[in-house]
């Protein structure tokens, strides 16, 4: 069975993580900004994976991505999951960078909003506009793609 690390905070003396989250639907019927401009609003990191049935935790919403989308989709949305707190992840919108702090833990979205949009696997995130942008991410959005995913050069 499957459980977060219960760890409030980052732990003193590890690298911080860095990641890119275009939060883009598999769905080419999605607009891809709006869902952007939900989780900057809404203070949310996300990831879609519209399933049948709300899951009621991180062990139904695992199963049931799997059944519903495949083994694959179910490993990233697990690898999401198991972010650490207080990584920061990186977003575009509009033309502007956006860096943020995940600060709590996963949960499913299931307003009709998150839905209509596909940004239904979510954690709270401190966002601001970024002043900065170290070329890694700037490469790692440049390859394009809709995987949330580790920028490992940083």
């Amino acid at each position: 069975m499957w459980h977060p690390i219960d760890e409030e905070q980052p732990r003193v003396g590890v690298a911080v993580a860095h990641f890119r989250a275009p939060m883009r639907s598999r769905d080419d019927a999605v607009d891809a900004h709006r869902a952007v401009e939900r989780a900057l609003r809404l203070g949310l990191v996300g990831m879609g994976g519209r399933l049948a049935v709300p899951p009621r935790d991180a062990d139904e919403a695992l199963d049931a991505t799997c059944r519903e989308h495949g083994l694959r989709v179910a490993r990233r949305l697990r690898r999401f999951m198991e972010v650490p707190l207080g990584s920061v992840v990186w977003t575009l919108y509009e033309g502007t960078f956006h860096h943020g702090l995940v600060t709590g833990w996963w949960h499913h979205d299931g307003a009709e909003a998150a839905r209509e949009v596909d940004l239904v696997h979510v954690r709270p995130c401190r966002w601001e506009t970024a002043t900065e942008v170290p070329d890694a991410v700037l490469a790692s959005f440049g390859r394009g793609g809709r995987n949330f995913q580790r920028i490992r050069a940083l």
